[in-house]
């Protein structure tokens, strides 16, 4: 998670994830988004095993309200499907992100945040800590609320591989490429 506005030429980001082991929405996910503001992207989202029209096409909103100071976190809001693990649904969420590589000269980012899942139609706490091992090569352990998922990264100029193990077992992969 990042606390920076994103500055970068590229506009548009694809991606898909695959976890054949997943419920059947989770199994197969495709995005576009675009970058409108550095603080401010937005797309669609597409599972094409979801069982209803809701669970196979969604928004994707990012928003940084606040930016990542020395001080103070970021403040990132936002939608997407709901958790991995449901079926259906929407979620809305708030986080607070900070990087803390110069206050303890370890390359680590935790996150804390809050999503109202409307699949639960309650409010969950989420969390998470991104690990940087190399400048390509970065781990993440997520909490969702419910389930830790814990995600392996590989950079490699427009282009990201990720690895997942959904609940901690389930393994996934996916790929991100931005133009």
């Amino acid at each position: 998670m990042s606390g920076a506005a994103n500055e970068s030429e590229t506009k548009w980001t694809w991606s898909l994830r695959i976890i054949p082991g997943a419920v059947l929405r989770a199994q197969v996910r495709t995005t576009l988004t675009y970058r409108f503001h550095p603080r401010l992207s937005a797309g669609i989202e597409y599972n094409p095993k979801g069982e209803t029209a809701t669970a196979r096409v969604g928004p994707l909103v990012n928003f940084l309200v606040m930016t990542e100071t020395d001080k103070r976190p970021a403040l990132m809001v936002g939608t997407s499907s709901d958790r991995i693990g449901t079926r259906d649904g929407q979620s809305f969420y708030a986080t607070l992100s900070k990087n803390l590589k110069r206050e303890t000269g370890l390359p680590v980012a935790p996150y804390a945040g809050v999503a109202y899942s409307t699949f639960q139609d309650r409010l969950l706490g989420l969390g998470g800590l991104n690990v940087q091992f190399t400048r390509n090569f970065s781990g993440l352990a997520m909490f969702d609320g419910v389930h830790v998922h814990p995600l392996l990264f590989y950079n490699y100029k427009r282009s990201q591989f990720l690895f997942i193990l959904v609940k901690g077992r389930i393994p996934g992969a996916g790929y991100n490429i931005t133009f």
